[in-house]
């Protein structure tokens, strides 16, 4: 399936259209380009080889494995799957879960105020339920508030949905403090969710 195109200040967001709206990521920092989450689509990395020099692609999410090792073979860098460190590269890692069939981290750029979740927290319909971002479905009874609440994003980049470029601080707490009260609303829109998934 082709992929919307988003640029912003970090780099390049795409989001596949398809049902779970997936979306990958190059993001800049001092010319080198880190690839996050990615999903083969040409024209997407057409633009991200234009953005710098690649550096590494990051796998945040243990069953994200997307094109993540065929995409690092043929640039010539390395794939980095839930690292510990960030060692060589601008984010800090944020643990967000490790469990069994669900194992993910978050990266914090300090210095763009830029939050990158793979999947606790997206922009998708069946996440956002009309919210700016929202919890996974499956989290929303044991959200990540004391993984997340600490952030104070400007951007937000998501594992599924665009990237929100601005206001990303405003959205993760609002995504955060209703995850419960919005589980009536997820449950009345679930056969329709259900329904555009077939």
């Amino acid at each position: 399936m082709s992929a919307t195109l988003q640029r912003h200040a970090l780099g390049l967001t795409w989001v596949e259209h398809s049902r779970t709206a997936r979306s990958a990521h190059a993001v800049v920092s001092e010319q080198r380009v880190w690839l996050i989450d990615p999903f083969a689509d040409e024209e997407a990395l057409a633009v991200a080889a234009s953005l710098g020099q690649p550096a590494g692609v990051l796998q945040l999410l243990d069953r994200h494995n997307r094109d993540c090792e065929p995409l690092a073979a043929r640039l010539g860098v390395p794939l980095r799957r839930l690292p510990d460190t960030a060692l060589d590269t601008p984010f800090e890692i944020v643990p967000i879960l490790s469990r069994p069939g669900w194992k993910e981290i978050a990266l914090w750029w300090p210095a763009e105020r830029a939050l990158i979740v793979a999947e606790a927290i997206g922009t998708a319909p069946a996440f956002a339920l009309d919210r700016p971002a929202g919890v996974h479905p499956i989290l929303r009874l044991t959200p990540p508030r004391s993984q997340l609440a600490a952030y104070h994003p400007e951007r937000l980049l998501v594992g599924h949905g665009r990237a929100i470029e601005t206001g990303g601080d405003d959205a993760l707490h609002d995504a955060l403090d209703h995850a419960l009260s919005d589980i009536p609303r997820l449950l009345i829109r679930l056969p329709s969710l259900i329904r555009s998934s077939s």
